[in-house]
């Protein structure tokens, strides 16, 4: 897969937060450049090189690719999205998605025990949806969410430790930084190298979670296909809730769970969020063709 033309710096999630906001409230059918533009403090141009800078689109495309239609255009072949063997040499226990993710299921025993016994060190990097705050094991990534205005880094942290409360933590972002550089550089999408996570809940959600993984950057599922994927068809409830508790956002990729409508419904971290992650990745997948 192609790389974008060049990571933005972090600081234009802030921008691109206060747009997605304009967006929301206006519509993309109804975006004007100029008026855009000025809503948010910049000339069209500026506005343009930000987009360009930030996912790889126009103003207008990114508009388009977080509207209800896109979602509803990404759910048209929702019937053979899940069912899609990935025929590419991997072994049973690897899952290859945009990331090329390699994950290890923790015994159960573990999750019921808190994290017990198990040390886990932390930390704190730019990413282009704010900053990343990772938790991470000797045997992968265990958890990753979002900091901004609207949460602390300290938050973000106690909303991934308190899945593992009885594990032992340590800050390290210098170990963390090459980690997310990893997640968020397209560049550094490779089979040979793959993000390495650990699941860790229930087996249902872990189930789920694995179902998330098989899900392709640029589509989108129901709640209720993956809850057929995985033999549980009236659990989709369930399955909401297991999608609200993936504690890996972005590499398990729960984003790209929508409503039956296509509607952009509730996400851990924000819709904005998952408004923004959706529009990135349309930038990735137009880059990679």
């Amino acid at each position: 897969m192609n790389q974008l033309a060049h990571i933005a710096p972090a600081s234009d999630y802030d921008t691109i937060r206060a747009a997605i906001r304009y967006l929301s409230e206006n519509g993309p059918d109804a975006t004007d450049l100029g008026k855009f533009s000025r809503a948010l403090g910049l000339t069209e141009r500026q506005l343009t090189d930000l987009f360009r800078r930030w996912c790889g689109l126009s103003p207008k495309s990114f508009a388009q690719a977080v509207a209800l239609d896109h979602a509803k255009s990404l759910l048209r072949d929702k019937a053979s999205v899940l069912d899609t063997t990935y025929e590419v040499g991997l072994s049973s226990t690897s899952r290859l998605h945009d990331l090329f993710v390699t994950y290890e299921a923790m015994p159960p025993g573990v999750f019921r025990a808190g994290g017990e016994g198990i040390d886990m060190f932390w930390g704190v990097a730019p990413s282009p949806f704010g900053l990343a705050v990772v938790t991470a094991t000797e045997y992968g990534m265990s958890g990753l969410g979002f900091a901004d205005a609207d949460m602390t880094v300290e938050e973000a942290f106690a909303d991934l430790a308190n899945r593992w409360p009885k594990a032992r933590f340590t800050r390290d972002d210098a170990r963390i930084a090459p980690m997310v550089a990893q997640v968020f550089e397209p560049g550094r999408w490779s089979p040979d190298r793959p993000v390495r996570v650990v699941l860790i809940g229930t087996d249902f959600e872990v189930k789920v979670w694995e179902t998330l993984l098989k899900i392709p950057c640029g589509k989108a599922v129901t709640y209720s296909s993956v809850a057929n994927h995985i033999g549980r068809p009236t659990a989709s409830r369930a399955v909401g809730a297991a999608v609200g508790k993936n504690p890996i956002s972005f590499v398990v990729p729960c984003h790209r769970v929508v409503g039956t409508s296509g509607a952009l419904t509730g996400y851990h971290w924000g819709v904005p969020r998952k408004r923004a992650i959706l529009g990135w990745e349309a930038g990735v997948v137009s880059a990679a063709h």
